[in-house]
């Protein structure tokens, strides 16, 4: 079977000087080909005339009756068609669910479009027909699952007792609290249908999930709240969390009340861990975030840059964040620390804002906005972020960069960091000085990556 055609993503980095335009476009596009869902594939799933090997496990397919392929998440309908291109016939069809401009042309597999990251019915509707083919299935089936980041959001089966408002109000209120993804990923594991090994549960058929990972450590669980993936959290667990960001009181009654008669029940809705493990479940991970930083540390010493990846995932309140990353950038230009110029350094993460204002923005533009002070009056050098989807917060854009000259730019602008920090207007802000970086949809997903480079 051929290797699929890796196309570079269309980077636009808008105000930059020509040399960080040329070394920034080809950092991110190294990154991104580095956790190309196809390449993924092709490079874990081997297929041997009806055997299919993926790493230690191996697949007869002639023992199955059906093969059919499921899924959700940004790199799902690209994931979907590598599949179709590796199996052929032997893929009788299935169906993914992708946000609006995820998706990719498909011979066998429905592409259904929903919402994200706040639900809508389109997801619910979609969702329901995804359960009722994985119920339909036999002993005899194969399904395969296909998991990437936005999966939570796509894969909407509201509990019984709650209604579609009352998911689309708890997710927004976790959005905005600084929540980290797996405190929100708890919280929708038990007010779902389908998440926490609940899909798994539909179904007597040998599940194989293929997951491109969007969470740092990659836990199971979290991706997608682990829809085929045991879950060891409790209803407690989840109403301590909203106690924890101080937003139970704001939490829809119902979400409440169906959260507190999860306590007082013997009936566990989310799948438990059992000693035993099961062979008839298994999961995969194609490709994470580590993969793409090293893409970029390999394309760094092609542009004769010494390349240095922070061994930590960069986690916590984005313009905190962004300030440390600023001072790293001095450190680095002033003192070589901890690596000489020419040089980029590289690390990955997923950092969070507790939203108070009105501003408009997203995690990567306000971290890289938070750095832009350290860098004041600095040569040949700049900080950047994005990420890896192509989307960055609620908007079009998939990050930003900024330089020594970014300061400048602003105060000529008559715009004030201080302020767009403070009202979370990073995006505006960035629109003003044209200091976006700008992809559409990548068809991959694995957090952010986030650059200091001195050339």
């Amino acid at each position: 079977m051929p290797l699929p055609h890796l196309k570079n993503t269309h980077v636009i980095v808008q105000h930059a000087s020509p040399d960080t335009k040329r070394i920034l476009k080809a950092l991110l596009n190294a990154g991104l080909k580095a956790c190309n869902p196809a390449q993924a594939i092709a490079d874990t799933l081997h297929l041997h005339k009806n055997r299919l090997q993926v790493q230690d496990i191996q697949y007869d397919l002639t023992r199955y009756d059906r093969v059919i392929c499921v899924g959700a998440g940004k790199a799902s309908a690209q994931m979907a068609k590598a599949l179709e291109r590796m199996l052929g016939d032997r893929l009788e069809g299935g169906m993914v669910i992708v946000p609006d401009g995820h998706d990719a042309p498909c011979d066998k597999v429905g592409i259904f479009k929903a919402a994200h990251p706040l639900p809508d019915g389109r997801g619910v509707k979609a969702t329901k027909q995804l359960l009722a083919l994985t119920q339909s299935l036999s002993q005899r089936d194969l399904l395969i699952v296909l998991l990437s980041g936005g999966a939570s959001s796509l894969l909407c089966a509201p509990s019984i007792s709650l209604t579609l408002a009352a998911k689309r109000r708890t997710t927004q209120l976790l959005l905005r609290c600084g929540a980290t993804i797996h405190d929100i990923n708890i919280v929708r594991k038990h007010v779902s249908a389908i998440k926490g090994g609940q899909l798994a549960q539909a179904t007597s058929a040998t599940i194989l999930t293929l997951i491109m990972s969007d969470v740092l450590g990659d836990d199971l669980s979290t991706i997608g709240s682990g829809p085929t993936v045991t879950d060891s959290s409790t209803f407690q667990d989840a109403i301590d969390i909203f106690q924890q960001y101080s937003i139970w009181s704001k939490v829809p009654e119902s979400v409440q009340r169906h959260l507190q008669q999860g306590l007082t029940t013997s009936n566990q809705i989310s799948l438990k861990p059992t000693r035993k493990k099961s062979l008839r479940n298994r999961h995969i991970i194609l490709a994470n975030n580590r993969q793409a930083l090293e893409g970029v540390a390999k394309s760094a010493k092609l542009l004769g840059l010494k390349p240095f990846i922070l061994p930590y995932p960069l986690q916590g309140e984005a313009k905190e964040i962004g300030s440390i990353l600023g001072g790293f950038a001095r450190d680095l230009v002033e003192f070589g620390n901890p690596v000489h110029r020419p040089a980029c350094f590289i690390a990955g993460g997923e950092p969070t804002v507790t939203v108070s204002g009105k501003g408009q923005g997203g995690r990567a533009q306000e971290c890289i906005l938070a750095a832009a002070q350290e860098l004041a009056g600095l040569s040949k050098v700049f900080v950047a972020g994005f990420g890896t989807d192509g989307t960055d917060g609620p908007t079009d854009a998939a990050g930003a960069v900024v330089d020594g000259r970014t300061v400048q730019r602003a105060k000529k602008n008559g715009l004030s960091i201080e302020q767009a920090l403070q009202e979370h207007d990073s995006y505006t802000f960035f629109q003003h000085i044209r200091g976006h970086i700008m992809t559409g949809p990548t068809g991959t997903n694995v957090n952010d990556i986030y650059l200091i480079v001195a050339y």
